[in-house]
């Protein structure tokens, strides 16, 4: 994933922590990835997270280096088969190998507070339908669940400003697959992005397979698209 700095909005700024830069995404449409978490708590209850608001440890929320802020996903603890919701507020974690920062009481519900780091599968959801209160008055947010191992689906390899550098990676890469792609996408600012998208797949798990592929190519923040 790769994105021109000095765009103009905040949410999908280039950032530096500790020497990396990282580049968040336009959006998570079809996003889905495996990998560590873990989980923060006391020491940060009542800082102020990246989007500005103040951070719960009992709040269902967690943090992800680029994924868009505000989006919901489902967390999956692969060792216990226990599943969360929760919504990206905050960026990290900055630890190598870990994906994903859930609150204390997200962790709590996948039964993760003990072993601290545990391996998860995330997905992005679609958007809120509603918000129910569970038991003890806690509140559930239901949002709509595509079945993302049915359809077609694409990688994408980075988004652009500037169209040339769009150009250039897609006659790169048409030299190793047969399918490459150039999407349009005005976002919420009217800022038009060059997405670049290799491969069309009829399954997820085909689609996982080239998005591992291009990573192993130096693509590291290629990613899984439903289209």
């Amino acid at each position: 994933m790769i994105l021109e700095e000095g765009l103009g909005d905040k949410k999908l700024a280039p950032y530096v922590v500790n020497g990396v830069r990282y580049y968040p995404l336009p959006d998570a449409t079809g996003y889905v990835e495996t990998g560590k978490a873990s989980w923060y708590g006391g020491k940060f209850h009542g800082r102020k997270t990246a989007n500005g608001e103040v951070y719960d440890m009992y709040g269902p929320t967690a943090a992800h280096k680029t994924l868009p802020l505000g989006t919901y996903v489902s967390v999956e603890n692969l060792a216990s088969g226990r599943t969360t919701v929760v919504r990206i507020n905050d960026r990290g974690p900055f630890v190598e190998g870990r994906i994903i920062d859930l609150s204390y009481a997200a962790a709590r519900e996948i039964e993760m507070v003990g072993p601290g780091v545990v391996d998860v599968k995330i997905t992005a959801l679609a958007r809120q339908v509603e918000t129910r209160r569970g038991p003890g008055g806690v509140s559930r947010v239901v949002v709509e669940t595509p079945d993302l191992n049915k359809g077609t689906f694409t990688v994408q390899v980075g988004a652009f400003a500037n169209k040339a550098n769009a150009l250039d990676l897609a006659s790169r890469l048409r030299v190793i697959y047969d399918f490459v792609n150039i999407q349009a996408h005005v976002d919420d600012s009217g800022r038009t992005l060059h997405r670049v998208r290799v491969s069309m797949s009829t399954s997820l798990g085909e689609a996982r397979e080239k998005e591992k592929e291009l990573r192993e190519m130096g693509f590291i923040e290629a990613f899984v698209v439903r289209i």
